[in-house]
């Protein structure tokens, strides 16, 4: 059981992090992962996995209507191999600087698709992002950019249930990856369990945003929890 002073400290970014990922399908990872490392970094990206397994089983139960099954179809199986490389580069190589490349390719993708350029949702895109899910996600606790950037054109139900759908698995897999490899201690999911009333808590909060972000807003605001994941990934390497 995490002490009181780490609750105080995480358990409100937790919250935070929930709410905008109710709203907008992703960020949970993205808000609490720094501060996780911060607090205490022999609790990542395991503890946070625990932590947010839930999140997404509550989207589902939310929107499970707007699920798109084929998106899931290609996507999906993509995810265990690109876990499975997530888990070794997290066991071979410094997880900041691999974080920090991971960044820098989503803040890539993003001022691509902000050009010209706009990803189609097609079985090769899907599989790459799948894939590319899975190995960011094991290795940094951030997943959602590369699906995220596939579907950002998609209704904003849509985006939210079959990423949330994705993530049920998704987060399954990698903490099932994690614990394979040895990488997943005792004390990360005891503290993962622990901090699941702030997720709760912060998905019930989220409702009026889920509201207010329809079409071009959510397509914004998706865009920006993306780029903040990349920039956030990238600073954590360079402080």
């Amino acid at each position: 059981m995490p002490d009181i002073t780490f609750l105080l400290i995480v358990g409100p970014v937790i919250f935070f992090g929930s709410v905008v990922q109710g709203g907008v399908g992703l960020g949970l990872g993205l808000i609490a992962a720094p501060v996780v490392a911060f607090v205490e970094p022999s609790l990542m990206p395991g503890a946070l996995l625990t932590a947010t397994a839930i999140l997404p089983v509550l989207s589902v139960a939310t929107e499970w209507r707007h699920i798109d099954w084929r998106t899931l179809a290609w996507a999906l199986p993509a995810r265990l191999p690109g876990s499975v490389a997530g888990a070794w580069l997290v066991a071979v190589l410094d997880p900041t600087a691999l974080g920090a490349a991971v960044g820098l390719m989503v803040l890539l993708a993003v001022a691509a698709t902000l050009t010209a350029l706009r990803i189609e949702i097609t079985p090769v895109s899907l599989l790459t992002a799948g894939a590319a899910s899975g190995l960011t996600g094991t290795a940094t606790s951030i997943g959602g950019p590369p699906l995220a950037l596939v579907l950002q054109h998609s209704a904003a139900p849509m985006v939210r249930g079959t990423l949330g759908a994705f993530f049920v698995v998704g987060a399954s897999l990698s903490l099932a990856v994690l614990a394979a490899g040895g990488q997943l201690t005792g004390e990360q999911v005891g503290t993962g369990l622990a901090l699941v009333p702030f997720v709760v808590a912060g998905f019930a909060a989220s409702r009026p945003l889920r509201r207010k972000l329809e079409n071009a807003r959510f397509r914004a605001a998706l865009l920006g929890v993306v780029s903040l994941s990349g920039l956030a990934l990238v600073l954590r390497y360079l402080l």
